[in-house]
């Protein structure tokens, strides 16, 4: 595998991660109102930026000599990222909400 490659399927799997861990802050700490509330999705998406820019810091390290254009770190998979995040995150929501018994 290419370390573009990797990378687009690392940038995947944070996304993934990245819906779990906003969806269970926006679940137990978002009270009974949940996403009804917008300051709980701002706060979510909030998360997620900075999951992706802190895996990027992360990555950025170990890919510099991999791959010529430091840009393409950033860049690469940060659609699949986000769309990821966002498939996941209402899975793991509507798991949690149903978990706490929430009305959705």
């Amino acid at each position: 595998m290419t370390p573009v490659v990797q990378l687009y399927w690392l940038r995947v799997v944070m996304g993934i991660i990245a819906g779990a861990v906003t969806a269970f802050i926006a679940a137990y700490f978002g009270g009974a109102t949940g996403l009804f509330d917008v300051t709980t999705l701002v706060n979510s998406i909030t998360v997620a930026l900075l999951i992706y820019f802190i895996t990027y810091y992360i990555l950025r390290s170990y890919f510099k000599s991999k791959i010529e254009k430091q840009s393409k770190i950033l860049s690469t998979a940060i659609g699949m990222y986000f769309f990821a995040w966002l498939s996941f995150f209402v899975l793991f929501y509507t798991a949690f909400a149903v978990a706490l018994g929430f009305q959705l």
